[in-house]
């Protein structure tokens, strides 16, 4: 197995992965090949798959402003889960941005998805109880 950066031409590996991945929250539009484009087009170090076989069996993606990342839709398939590869994938995403002088690293999960929950934890990403999150849709069609 090898990590290497995500690159557009993954899209549709990376993508049915994601659609494979109970708990992954996904958006018609965020998660088009159009938006994941742009995203790599300005975040193109810090996102990367775990590729083996020439078949895409994990991924992470991360972005940041400058001074906070935030890392969205990691997943690993399921016969591959429980191999250290998504810690694999979280810590060439910490590399990362500490090569570019990010400090601090956020993330979302949703409540229910204990599996992504235990994950994120067993690494050492604490719970923050003391925040609201919120948003807002800028767009209807975007469900």
């Amino acid at each position: 197995m090898i990590i290497r950066k995500m690159l557009i031409s993954d899209y549709e590996n990376v993508f049915d992965l994601w659609a494979g991945t109970a708990g992954m929250g996904m958006r018609n539009l965020d998660d088009s090949k159009d938006s994941i484009d742009r995203f790599l087009k300005r975040n193109p170090d810090t996102s990367f798959v775990a590729v083996e076989d020439n078949a895409v069996i994990g991924v992470i993606l991360c972005g940041h402003d400058g001074r906070r990342a935030y890392i969205y839709h990691t997943a690993v398939k399921n016969d591959y889960r429980r191999n250290g590869i998504g810690e694999q994938l979280v810590n060439t995403v910490i590399n990362a941005l500490k090569t570019v002088g990010i400090n601090k690293a956020a993330l979302v999960v949703f409540k229910d998805n204990k599996i992504g929950n235990d994950f994120w934890q067993s690494i050492g990403f604490t719970e923050r109880t003391d925040l609201i999150y919120r948003n807002i849709s800028l767009n209807a069609d975007n469900i």
